[in-house]
């Protein structure tokens, strides 16, 4: 792990700590990239809580309630399925903040729509703050992983700084 992304994980745990939020993950795409990242960081078993590492779909519907309706109509990589899997990860855990991940690292797993580099992400805060997004990333299968982490990282931490009553989307990237 490079120095950039090993402060980026000190920043949001001193946002988790900040905040008294404890941390879950849902990963697909990232294989536990997120929870390597954060859990390199001394201290992290004060704000992280776990780590689910939902690679297909039945392990999504069956450890995070994921839809099967959901993952129909809208596949695996689909802020609807992010989405799911960050409020599943937060009901199956004793975290009060969760990320998601999934996404097509590649060479392969392109469709229509949905070239390789996309990656959906979601956010769910006990609070009820919700986030998801979809990104396009360039490169290889690591470096679509290694952005994707970073990604994440980023907009949890702007989540855990942003004021009550402002608009999550005008506070994050």
């Amino acid at each position: 792990m490079d120095d950039a992304l090993r402060q980026l994980a000190s920043e949001v745990g001193t946002a988790l700590r900040n905040t008294g939020a404890v941390l879950v993950t849902a990963e697909s795409c990232t294989g536990g990239g997120v929870a390597r990242a954060i859990t390199a960081v001394p201290g992290s078993s004060a704000w992280f809580d776990s780590g689910f590492v939902t690679y297909s779909n039945a392990s999504k519907q069956r450890m995070l309630g994921v839809s099967a309706g959901t993952l129909a109509t809208h596949g695996a990589v689909s802020e609807a399925v992010a989405l799911e899997m960050a409020r599943g990860a937060l009901h199956a855990s004793g975290a009060t903040a969760a990320l998601s991940v999934t996404g097509i690292a590649g060479p392969d797993g392109a469709v229509a729509g949905k070239p390789v580099g996309t990656v959906c992400f979601g956010w769910a805060l006990a609070d009820g703050t919700q986030r998801c997004e979809t990104r396009h990333f360039g490169g290889d299968r690591d470096a679509v992983r290694e952005q994707s982490v970073r990604h994440t990282l980023a907009v949890l931490k702007a989540l855990l700084r942003a004021q009550p009553g402002n608009p999550v989307a005008k506070t994050v990237p």
